[in-house]
């Protein structure tokens, strides 16, 4: 079963996802983060983007996906809250996102994140799922 979780942390957040792959793992992580942003109850699906990412190891690879789906959020001001990863690959993610554009009268704005960090960032193995975990300054 996938999902995520808040972890403590002395000012920033930490979010803890897992699932039975990387990619669901990957996808739990990013709507964490969007969790963290806003309340995604009323979020709908109409806009998407596609979105590639590169970098040179698994943890490097989420610290960036998150981040780039931050850049896409306060550039576009879309809150995504529809992950679907199409490839994931060492040292490289291909994702389809979808969200919707934030209008202020229906959506809950809760908490800014400024980014994903390396600090105590982990891609790892539990027996039959996958766990990462990453701090998010906020």
């Amino acid at each position: 079963m996938a999902g995520f979780q808040f972890i403590d942390h002395t000012a920033d957040i930490g979010i803890a996802a897992w699932g039975k792959d990387l990619k669901e793992a990957f996808a739990e992580a990013a709507y964490g983060m969007f969790s963290v942003i806003a309340d995604l109850e009323g979020v709908t699906e109409g806009e998407s983007r596609q979105v590639e990412v590169q970098a040179p190891d698994q943890e490097a690879l989420l610290v960036e996906w998150l981040n780039e789906l931050l850049y896409l959020f306060d550039v576009e001001h879309i809150l995504f809250k529809r992950f679907h990863i199409q490839e994931l690959e060492e040292g490289r993610l291909t994702a389809r996102v979808y969200g919707e554009v934030v209008d202020p009268r229906r959506h809950n704005l809760k908490t800014g994140v400024k980014a994903a960090t390396y600090h105590l960032v982990k891609v790892e193995r539990e027996g039959h799922r996958y766990r990462v975990q990453v701090i998010l300054d906020i």
